[in-house]
């Protein structure tokens, strides 16, 4: 049988695209990448912050075409629900559904004045008053999380569609110097080390600097 193919774009800029890749290698899933290049509309529009599910990240799997982030957490739950992707307690899963959703759907500041890029590094960085209160409710969302679950991850001792949905944010908490309390220092920490972001991130590091304008552009 083929494996299922995840097309994404680029590492290092990719927030939606970290999503449906951490989505893919929670669910166990034999997957493909393939790599829509800097001029393709559709790895732009992602890029770019036009649309959170243009069509990028998207998976191709048994006949099925799945595209938007959400969709894909959903499609790979149905395939097993054993792997976690939502928690199993119908009051637990309806909690991580509510704080992915609105990762999904929100924060437009955070995304726009703190861009994903891996590479870099901003010491002292100072944050757009427009972004603080993104920044905010994220803490919230996490402190909240941690202590009605206990940690390490979202929703306990294994990560879930929460993590994947929130771990892009705590690559943008490091590149531009966030300052964390200890609970949520202790949770980034916690994805920035977990082993598919670590493999994630050697691959963006490695990754050829072809997107020139995107600086300007976001």
């Amino acid at each position: 049988m083929a494996k299922a193919v995840l097309t994404i774009s680029s590492k290092n800029y990719s927030s939606w695209s970290l999503r449906g890749w951490l989505l893919c290698r929670m669910a166990g899933l034999d997957f493909e990448e393939e790599v829509v290049g800097p001029d393709d509309s559709a790895s732009r529009a992602e890029l770019l912050l036009l649309s959170p599910s243009f069509l990028v990240p998207r998976l191709q799997h048994e006949g099925a075409i799945v595209w938007d982030t959400l969709a894909i957490a959903e499609y790979l739950a149905e395939l097993d629900p054993k792997k976690g992707i939502l928690p199993e307690e119908r009051v637990k899963r309806a909690h991580c559904r509510a704080v992915s959703g609105e990762m999904h759907s929100g924060f437009y500041n955070l995304r726009s004045a703190l861009p994903m890029n891996l590479k870099a590094r901003f010491e002292g960085f100072k944050i757009w008053s427009g972004a603080k209160p993104d920044i905010e409710r994220i803490l919230e969302i996490w402190r909240d999380c941690l202590k009605t679950y206990g940690g390490p991850f979202l929703f306990g001792n294994a990560p879930t569609l929460a993590d994947a949905m929130y771990a892009p944010v705590c690559t943008r908490f490091r590149t531009y110097d966030v300052a964390l309390e200890e609970a949520t220092a202790a949770y980034s920490e916690t994805i920035l080390s977990w082993a598919p972001m670590l493999e994630w991130t050697e691959a963006a590091l490695a990754e050829p600097e072809e997107i020139e304008e995107l600086d300007v552009e976001f």
